[in-house]
Parts: structure tokens; C-alpha cells; sequence
């Protein structure tokens, strides 16, 4: 999945090492607000030092993350897990509208062309309303058609 927004808060490193395999591990959350009409909210780590460090996610930034989504079982309740496995940053510049702003764009060229000029003249006389010719008086049959 994608998410687009601006990083709001970068949480503190944890680290340890694993009693499975002995090695050391780390891991970071960050805090990602969207631009939405209604902005949400959305926490999301990425797991291992080499990756913590080549990310290098800062407080500002906006972000293009893409992440998976997990779930664990802890005490009969189910916990959400959003592990980013890439990071785009966005040109801040290229960033279309902030909440509650519109922002139009400009029309694609040859998307809709202008209609023709109609030349002005008499006005045309009204066109029948009924889509259907009058009835023949000697019909046997009561259908307009």
C-alpha cells in the first residue's frame, strides 16, 4: 500500500538483541499526516539500522512511503503493524493543495474542444415537442405509432 504526507514526528530508535539469534536489531517510528480534506494520522516503522540510515527520514519532509501491513496477537487482541519498505521524497513544491484549498488545474489541450461560434441571425421557429407524428383519425389502432 501507499500513503502520501507530510512527516509530523519522528519517534525514538529502539534496539536490542534478538535472544533467538544473538544479533543486534533496530527499529523506528514515524508519523505520517496526510493531506486529505480531513488529514489522518498514520504511524509506520522501518525495521534494521542499514535501513533506518539510508531512509534518513526527517521531521518536514514530504514522503511517498509504500508499506506492508501486519497483524499480531497479543492477550486475545490483534495489534496493526505498518513496516515501510520504500521511501520517495516529494518536491514540496509539487505538493497541489493544502486542507481546505482548492487548487484548479489547468485544462488538458485538446481535451474538450470550445464549441462553434453560432452566427447570429433570425431566430429559428420553435421545433414540434412531440416525438411522435400526429395520429390519422382512421386508425384502428390507438397507438401513436
Amino acid at each position: 500500500m501507499e500513503i502520501e504526507g507530510k512527516i509530523i514526528a519522528v519517534l525514538q530508535k529502539q534496539e536490542g538483541v534478538s535472544a533467538r539469534t544473538g544479533n543486534h536489531w533496530a527499529s523506528q517510528e514515524y508519523v505520517l499526516e496526510t493531506h486529505d480534506q480531513f488529514p489522518r494520522k498514520c504511524c509506520f516503522r522501518i525495521f534494521g539500522e542499514e535501513r533506518i540510515n539510508t531512509m534518513n527520514i526527517q521531521a518536514g519532509e514530504e514522503l511517498r512511503v509504500s508499506f506492508d501491513i501486519d497483524a499480531r496477537e497479543y492477550n486475545g487482541r490483534y495489534f496493526n503493524t505498518l513496516t515501510a519498505w520504500k521511501v520517495d521524497r516529494i518536491d514540496p513544491n509539487a505538493v497541489a493543495a493544502q486542507p481546505g484549498q482548492y487548487v484548479q488545474q489547468p485544462p488538458m489541450p485538446g481535451a474538450f474542444p470550445p464549441p462553434p461560434a453560432q452566427p447570429a441571425g433570425p431566430a429559428q421557429p420553435p421545433v414540434n415537442a412531440t416525438p411522435f407524428p400526429p395520429a390519422q383519425e382512421n386508425s384502428t389502432d390507438d397507438l401513436p405509432f
